[in-house]
């Protein structure tokens, strides 16, 4: 069976008793998935019967991808491609930033998901956080409003220090015409006493 005999598409309530069967036989959570079913994307057959699918949790502009689940595994690498494709359409639709999975399969690795370090985990929403390993995740893109509130933070500094250098040469001027007035002063003062020395001793003129 090749790509083209599978349809990907986004779950309803309709596909709610499949999926259910799906997640019955991994052992998952049911009752809390059915709530979320929305969050899932599947695979279905030609004739509409659901063949696998896999949850995309979102929170704080960050994907978590959850509860892979698969009617027949040895399918599971033909599937698991237009899934990804799937939740990266969706991921770029949603503006996400990065994406998360616990997800064990090696594919999921070789998608570019690498282990969470210590920096990657302190941007994590803590909706998710309470099982602390195991984790991989792909930064999909920079937080742009991290990067415009730099940007404005920079502006902002670059703006204080035009006014503090508009201030610095406001006071240059302002000390220049003082020392440019006190001169004058000086001068004014000399060729009064000069004058007044020349008024009393007109004989220096003389000499």
């Amino acid at each position: 069976m090749n790509s083209s005999n599978y349809r990907v598409r986004r779950a309803t309530l309709d596909d709610l008793t499949q999926l259910t069967a799906l997640w019955n036989a991994m052992q998952f959570p049911t009752e809390d998935l059915g709530k979320r079913i929305t969050e899932f994307q599947v695979v279905e057959s030609i004739d509409g019967k659901v063949l696998g699918g896999i949850g995309l949790q979102i929170a704080a502009r960050q994907g978590r991808v959850h509860s892979e689940t698969f009617a027949d595994f040895s399918l599971a690498d033909q599937m698991r491609p237009l899934l990804w494709e799937r939740i990266q359409a969706v991921a770029r639709n949603h503006g996400l930033l990065r994406l998360w999975t616990q997800e064990k399969a090696p594919f999921w690795s070789h998608c570019g998901l690498l282990p969470a370090d210590a920096e990657a985990m302190q941007k994590a929403p803590a909706l998710w956080m309470g099982e602390k390993t195991g984790w991989l995740t792909l930064k999909l893109r920079d937080d742009i409003e991290a990067v415009i509130s730099l940007d404005k933070e920079f502006a902002l500094f670059m703006e204080s220090e035009k006014q503090q250098t508009a201030r610095a040469f406001q006071q240059a001027r302002f000390l220049k015409l003082i020392a440019t007035l006190v001169a004058l002063a000086v001068l004014a003062l000399v060729l009064a006493g000069a004058f007044l020395v020349l008024k009393k001793n007109p004989q220096l003129l003389r000499h």
